[in-house]
């Protein structure tokens, strides 16, 4: 009895003991995991809108003057890598596959189609057996029932390689039968809309991935001097992802870049009027061509694509920009001077306009198009100045406490 005392006795101081060193080894490691943690910062987080009225950002926008918080949010937002989250939790008899295209988690990859075409497909037989050939190209025009005489000059000169995509801004598509090539073709109507409308909500990248080059032209273009064949063949051969024909003397006003030059093949580079080039890799003097017949691979047109502007409609500005989704774009746009056509300059979509305190219908038309310029100018210098100040504010929260610029 008394030992059984004795030894129960003993046990309590020990317990104790264990009890202290088990707290202090605790308080201890969670001291080195916390300070082992980087500091949080909000360029580290991704913040729901909700929350934006609710943070104080003066600091930012003392620091990178002249950019909104919600922009530089927005860069900050998209440098991070976007994690699919879902409370779902499947068992062993459903799918989940977070890495499937949003809304699209619940199927198994191997049903997938992401992609799409503009391959006409017959109502019976056996769908591998629909295509007899598959064109590899894309050729669209935006036109009116007036200039249809052009169009027939123009598709008559295209190989059964190409598939005919036609925009029409007039409505009238059913008259356009009484050519035979038109009913193999594809028509889109809306009335009074341009090319860079069309572009935006019809050629996404993956509806225009099966073909190798995208032809983006006007319905005012003589091609009787021109080869498509031929001139793939040497958009291959100079290695160019945004290209076009050069233009004929005759073709009105027009940039000497893309004025076609006797003796050439290709060239990339000119010289402009004086004082119109700070740098002769830069437009007007290279990297550049018009917004009128542009030709684009499909990797150069998967980034133009996201770079159009969903309510500037004109295109305005765009082909100053276009080098920006190609490295080096110096050496990546170019003109193909050996397949030339003629820009014949008629003002049939500006006809489309509406006519307002006395001014003709083309005024208005000319007034927007200067206008959504210097919008898309504006929207590109601000998106790149947020990016670029969302960089540095990057690298000031990765040093160390004490090296931050001030």
């Amino acid at each position: 009895m008394g030992t059984t005392l004795r030894s129960s006795h003993m046990r309590r101081p020990h317990e104790t003991m264990r009890i202290i060193l088990t707290t202090f080894v605790g308080v201890v490691f969670g001291f080195f995991l916390g300070a082992s943690i980087p500091t949080l910062t909000l360029t580290k987080m991704n913040l729901p809108t909700s929350l934006f009225p609710s943070i104080d950002l003066t600091y930012i926008e003392e620091k990178y003057s002249g950019l909104s918080s919600q922009a530089l949010l927005n860069v900050l937002s998209s440098l991070k890598p976007h994690k699919s989250f879902s409370p779902h939790k499947p068992n062993s008899t459903e799918i989940w596959m977070p890495t499937n295209p949003r809304g699209a988690e619940r199927l198994p990859p191997g049903i997938l189609a992401s992609e799409s075409d503009f391959y006409l497909r017959r109502l019976w037989g056996l769908p591998s057996e629909d295509l007899t050939i598959k064109p590899k190209y894309l050729m669209t025009f935006t036109v009116g029932y007036e200039l249809r005489e052009n169009i027939d000059k123009a598709v008559k000169k295209l190989s059964d390689n190409f598939i005919i995509l036609l925009f029409h801004y007039d409505g009238r598509t059913s008259e356009w039968n009484e050519f035979e090539w038109s009913k193999r073709a594809i028509h889109i109507s809306a009335l009074k809309q341009t090319k860079w409308w069309y572009a935006k909500r019809f050629l996404h990248p993956d509806i225009v991935a099966p073909y190798d080059y995208i032809f983006i032209w006007d319905e005012d273009l003589g091609l009787e001097n021109f080869d498509a064949e031929e001139y793939i063949r040497l958009v291959r051969k100079h290695g160019l992802e945004i290209s076009q024909p050069g233009l004929a003397q005759n073709s009105g006003f027009t940039w000497l870049m893309t004025r076609k030059q006797d003796g050439m093949e290709v060239h990339k580079n000119t010289e402009e009027r004086p004082g119109w080039c700070t740098n002769p890799n830069l437009p007007p003097c290279a990297a550049f061509v018009e917004i009128m017949a542009p030709v684009f691979s499909r990797e150069a047109w998967r980034c133009v694509w996201q770079m159009i502007q969903n309510d500037l409609v004109h295109g305005w500005g765009l082909d100053l920009a276009l080098r920006k989704c190609v490295e080096p774009a110096h050496e990546k746009i170019g003109v193909v001077d050996a397949q030339w056509i003629v820009h014949k300059t008629l003002p049939t979509l500006g006809n489309q306009g509406q006519a307002e305190n006395g001014r003709a219908p083309w005024e208005g038309v000319r007034e927007r198009c200067r206008r959504e310029w210097t919008m898309f100018q504006d929207r590109m210098a601000i998106a790149e100045k947020a990016y670029f100040a969302a960089m540095a504010m990057e690298i000031d929260s990765a040093k160390p406490t004490g090296q931050e610029k001030n």
